[in-house]
């Protein structure tokens, strides 16, 4: 439960000393003599930890490696050297390695090319173990402050003791299991117009089914919430595999598949392990999904799809995520309870190993919480009662896969990449989406209270700046403070690039009234903009510049001088489908000239938070609340007569409010949703 509200934003906690291993402690200094220095990296080693030697034979740990920038200033003299090596059965690895306990010095010689001062920077990767677990490889960077082959050097110490607790900030706090009872940590508007409201009692259209006369061609079978369900499963296995490739997550997979295989009585009993340990991920984040699911319900999850108050808040967390994976700072979760997980998974067996999934899940949570959240919100905002649950299941499904297709086929370790600076560039690449989706939330509310400071062009612009920056980026010519130097792009990272700036450039013609389709839902309507042609109808607060209504009263008086059949719009501003069908469906010739010519539109926001006046207030005789507002009113005409709250939702009517076909709601194939239409204008035509 309190996972629920913290991935709901009520309780987030931020802490910058989380209680994790630090056993190596990294200082470094110079000793120059005339064109001659000698760089010394010295690692303090906690008891009862030990740190690897450089040479490490193949299947083993992470040797200890160093890589010095390139400078014309100075040349390097062979290769780092280290004292004799203490060698050993190493229980984690099953083999015998060379390391180093307490203390070690390594050395590299170097040659002065210049008499003027210069530093001399790199960057060095390390593994440490003891005799029961290890932690992740772990990266610092160094820097030496040469002074040139005239003068004596003084020792560079910006960096001495700095650089593990840097590397830390980036990759936070991870927890695997290496060994069956031990845990590993690894640090590192305008206002749009409407018609004046007569009274505040709502005329009911009539809902009957039926008296539809038979005769008319059926508008097709719905499949919408089937659809929706299967969408937000697949986002969540989207987010799942995303959560993989962060630092926080990807280390994890080779050292607990490990354990599972090498430190069971047999393989059988480690495969079944495995698996247990994949089943424990999957019950943990389902149980989450049901959670949410219970404790709020559908109705709940609609209203905060379109409460101020929580697309705010959800403005404002994902803002913050977004500076947390941009390096900022790490969002971890209070240690007491990693430490109580941790203690439970001491037990053993079945209750063991859950806990050993369950306390990965706590602290690998400032990398996969954004996405988390991200999934979450998105799930509310599609009001489906399960949504939660499915995206769940499918975050930890694609989550555990690998624990358990590795433990299958454990031969397949050998071609995961190794760990390295690419993983940060991940969780950057998620904090430019994270920002991009932050926006959403921000024109949520700006649309529902009409202010205007979020229109179409500047909600766009921001993303045009956004995913170009992502671009420039991928392509290296970006850094964050705790990147990597990019020396070379990837071939990976150049299409990632390259299709980023490309939809950059996609989204520019949207500054101009261009459609956007790729995109529909997420930027604010076509007609919600700076700048309005002269000669749209309504003052441009319709789509497609079509004559619709915002009041349902004022569109039946409409419809019954004109003689013309009604399509209610049951839609919202934060509503991604609904700008969906809008711009996908509606746009199409034979739906937008039904639309245009055929029908009366009656389009009502059921999150338009405009107060009704006071004389207009009332209480709902359906759910007992107090209706103050124009969105409060539409949503209860929906609730009360067509028993549904959910959006978009399509009620076709003759003038006199009975029931012309039976309502739709999302449904994106132009196809049926025109004979949806059809259907409407043939029984209207038989009736009159």
């Amino acid at each position: 439960m309190v996972l629920t509200i913290l991935f709901l934003g009520t309780y987030v906690v931020f802490s910058n000393s989380p209680q994790i291993e630090r056993p190596v402690t990294w200082s470094f200094s110079i000793d120059q003599k005339g064109k001659e220095a000698t760089l010394s990296l010295k690692a303090k080693i906690d008891k009862p930890w030990h740190l690897y030697s450089q040479d490490i034979g193949p299947g083993g740990p992470i040797p200890t490696s160093f890589k010095f920038t390139p400078n014309e200033n100075y040349s390097l003299v062979g290769k780092v050297s280290e004292p004799k090596a203490e060698e050993f059965m190493d229980p984690n690895f099953d083999m015998k390695v060379k390391f180093f306990e307490e203390f070690v010095i390594f050395k590299q010689k170097i040659k002065l090319n210049s008499d003027k001062a210069f530093k001399i920077n790199g960057s060095l990767e390390f593994m440490s173990c003891n005799d029961k677990m290890c932690l992740p490889p772990d990266e610092v960077e160094f820097s030496f402050a040469a002074t040139g082959n005239k003068e004596e050097a003084k020792p560079a110490t910006e960096n001495n003791n700095t650089g593990h607790e840097k590397f830390i900030k980036i990759d936070t706090s991870v927890r695997v299991f290496i060994n069956g009872n031990d845990t590993i940590v690894q640090g590192s508007s305008t206002t749009l117009p409407s018609a004046p409201i007569v009274s505040g009692k709502i005329p009911e259209p009539s809902a009957d089914t039926k008296n539809l006369e038979i005769g008319c061609g059926e508008g097709g079978t719905e499949k919408t919430a089937d659809l929706s369900i299967l969408g937000i499963f697949l986002a969540g296995m989207v987010g799942g595999f995303l959560a993989l490739l962060t630092p926080c997550v990807f280390p994890m997979i080779p050292l607990t598949v490990s354990f599972f295989t090498k430190r069971s009585p047999n393989r059988k009993k480690g495969l079944s392990n495995a698996l247990i340990y994949a089943g424990s991920i999957i019950l943990i984040y389902v149980t989450l999904g049901f959670l949410i699911t219970v404790t709020l319900g559908s109705d709940r999850l609609n209203e905060m799809a379109s409460s101020a108050f929580f697309n705010i808040l959800f403005f404002v967390i994902f803002f913050i995520f977004a500076l947390s994976f941009f390096g900022a700072f790490e969002i971890t979760l209070p240690s007491s309870w990693v430490n109580k997980a941790d203690t439970a998974s001491d037990k053993g067996g079945l209750i063991g190993i859950f806990f050993m999934a369950f306390t990965l899940s706590l602290v690998s949570f400032s990398c996969t919480g954004p996405i988390i959240g991200t999934l979450l919100v998105e799930a509310a905002h599609g009001r489906s009662y399960l949504g939660p649950i499915a995206g769940m299941t499918g975050f930890s499904f694609a989550l555990a896969l690998p624990f358990a297709l590795f433990a299958m086929f454990p031969g397949w370790l050998n071609s995961l990449p190794k760990s390295g600076g690419w993983l940060n560039s991940v969780k950057v690449t998620l904090g430019f989406l994270e920002l991009a989706l932050a926006m959403k939330f921000l024109s949520n509310v700006d649309l529902a209270y009409h202010w205007g400071l979020l229109k179409r062009e500047l909600f766009i612009s921001i993303w045009i700046i956004i995913f170009g920056l992502l671009g420039l980026y991928l392509l290296g010519k970006l850094r964050f403070s705790h990147d990597s130097e990019t020396k070379h792009v990837s071939v990976g990272r150049l299409i990632s690039g390259i299709l980023a700036l490309t939809f950059m450039m996609y989204l520019i013609p949207g500054l101009f009234g261009a459609p956007l389709k790729m995109i529909s839902g997420f930027p604010p309507p076509e007609f919600y903009k700076e700048w309005v042609h002269p000669g749209e109808a309504n003052g441009g607060d319709c789509p497609h510049n079509l004559n619709c209504y915002h009041d349902y009263e004022a569109g039946m008086a409409y419809a019954r001088q004109n003689n013309k059949p009604v399509m209610i719009d049951f839609t919202g501003w934060s509503c991604v489908n609904c700008r969906k069908m809008e711009d996908n469906v509606w746009s199409q010739p034979a739906v937008l000239k039904k639309l245009t010519n055929d029908y009366v539109l009656i389009s009502l926001y059921v999150d338009d938070k405009t107060l009704l006046p006071a004389d207009q207030q009332y209480v709902s005789a359906f759910t007992g609340k107090k209706i103050k507002t124009t969105g409060n009113k539409w949503s209860d005409l929906q609730s009360k007569i067509f028993q549904t709250n959910s959006q978009p939702y399509y009620v076709l009517l003759d003038h006199n409010g009975k029931l012309l076909a039976v309502p739709r709601g999302y449904t994106p194939d132009v196809d049926i949703y025109n004979k949806f239409l059809e259907e409407g204008l043939c029984r209207y035509t038989k009736r009159n």
